[in-house]
């Protein structure tokens, strides 16, 4: 989940409080430590009773958001916080995994059903290729939660797809002021290096995966000048704005996470706005969350419980219908509630359910078609050329001032100027004519 950029929030719910005795009480207290408005509370509550059933262990949840990952993995690299459960997202997990920072998650659950192995083998597969190196099996250190991609929502009414099928659509002059693009600068530079090295992917010369994973001052430099040249159609910089934008048309196109897209999609339609999502042609980012265990963690055997609860099919769709974001568990329960009759186009879902799944009329936000999935390539970590993206970033956003904006910003500093001189002028007259009356009196 994306949420690819930033003000830090660490708000404190109110959860599961089974008995104020164990507030202070590790081994009773499970720590989880996850993005905000992404669980469904009843799911979260539900925990101290079943883990109770598994175990006959009693436990409470004392449960904490955060808005941005990095934020979340200082206080764990910093301040060592013992929290017991995160949800970072892939980046962040290769990053963990890197310095040492996670440690395996036990999956011997006794007598319950390990709901772990559940998860989509599509999954799994794309999280391996976050492993430091190949002795590293990541499957033993995060458990995916929730997955999906970038891509561009538009109003239908305003905007011919014909005209955005690839990113190069964004340009168009007719859409000045008009754009939102998110303020995450890896799921930009994810999307936008794959349109500036279209032709290299066409012709065979590097492939959509080594373009993503591997950041270098030539891809950043593309990606600088794509940004810069839309400069005037972008309307802002957002994390969470933009959907509501969409939604009340003042935005026309947002390059989107697709959970935020199905969002503003259903929201739209009560106000009879017609908003849609694909992916660009050129392809995209796929993005993934997953639940870990931080090495500083007090109570992994809870935290191990709750991983595998939270894989749970019914707990899965309760959350995906909750938040709007798609989990990773890829069961024949999972699969049902994705068949939709009521959507007349299909499509080809085996990548993600396997055998039998060709044909299925899901929502193609939630889960795209196969041949969508193979445009995309997986967000990375940009290791030592983090602060190189980031000065990037930064000279793409402050470059990013209207005419009229700056226009209206010089004729501004042009008016405190004269009002400043005028002020200095008058204070040199009354001086003036204040030594000129004491003069006379000394006469």
């Amino acid at each position: 989940m994306k949420k690819f950029f930033f003000a830090v929030a660490a708000l404190v719910l109110p959860c599961v409080l089974v008995s104020n005795a164990f507030a202070a009480d590790r081994e009773h207290t499970l720590k989880v430590y996850n993005w905000a408005d992404y669980i469904d509370m009843n799911v979260l509550n539900g925990f101290p009773a079943w883990y109770y059933e598994q175990t006959g262990e009693q436990v409470e949840v004392l449960y904490q958001t955060f808005d941005i990952n990095e934020s979340m993995l200082t206080e764990i690299e910093v301040g060592q916080e013992d929290y017991d459960v995160i949800c970072p997202s892939e980046y962040i997990i290769e990053r963990m995994l890197r310095n040492g920072l996670l440690q395996p998650i036990n999956k011997d659950f006794g007598q319950t059903p390990d709901y772990t192995k559940l998860v989509s083998p599509f999954a799994v597969d794309k999280f391996q290729q976050m492993a430091p190196d190949s002795s590293v099996c990541v499957a033993d250190y995060t458990v995916g939660y929730m997955w999906g991609t970038t891509g561009i929502l538009y109003n239908t009414a305003l905007v011919d797809k014909s005209e955005i099928l690839s990113l190069g659509g964004l340009q168009n002059p007719e859409f000045a002021g008009k754009v939102f693009m998110k303020d995450a600068f890896r799921d930009i530079y994810s999307v936008v290096v794959l349109y500036a090295y279209r032709d290299e992917i066409a012709r065979g010369e590097v492939t959509r995966d080594e373009l993503v994973a591997n950041v270098t001052d030539e891809r950043i430099q593309r990606v600088e000048e794509f940004l810069t040249s839309m400069k005037d159609n972008i309307a802002g910089w957002e994390v969470d704005f933009g959907k509501e934008e969409m939604t009340k048309g003042k935005a026309w196109l947002n390059l989107s996470w697709s959970g935020d897209a199905q969002w503003a999609i259903d929201e739209a339609s009560e106000v009879g706005v017609n908003l849609e999502y694909f992916v660009p042609e050129e392809g995209s980012n796929v993005w993934f969350d997953g639940w870990c265990i931080p090495v500083y963690a007090k109570n992994t055997k809870a935290a191990s419980y709750f991983i595998n609860y939270m894989c749970m099919p019914e707990n899965a769709i309760l959350n995906m219908e909750e938040i709007g974001y798609v989990s990773v568990v890829a069961d024949s329960t999972i699969l049902a509630w994705a068949n939709d009759e009521e959507i007349e186009a299909t499509s080809d879902l085996t990548y993600f359910f396997g055998e039998g799944a060709d044909s299925v009329h899901a929502n193609h936000v939630f889960y795209p078609d196969a041949k969508v999935i193979e445009r995309c390539a997986l967000m990375h970590d940009c290791g030592d050329k983090t602060e190189d993206m980031l000065a990037m970033w930064s000279r793409v956003k402050g470059d990013n001032l209207s005419s009229g904006l700056v226009i209206f910003i010089i004729v501004v500093l042009v008016l405190i100027m004269v009002v400043v001189i005028i002020q200095a002028i008058n204070r040199k007259r009354q001086r003036d004519m204040q030594r000129k009356k004491r003069n006379r009196r000394r006469r």
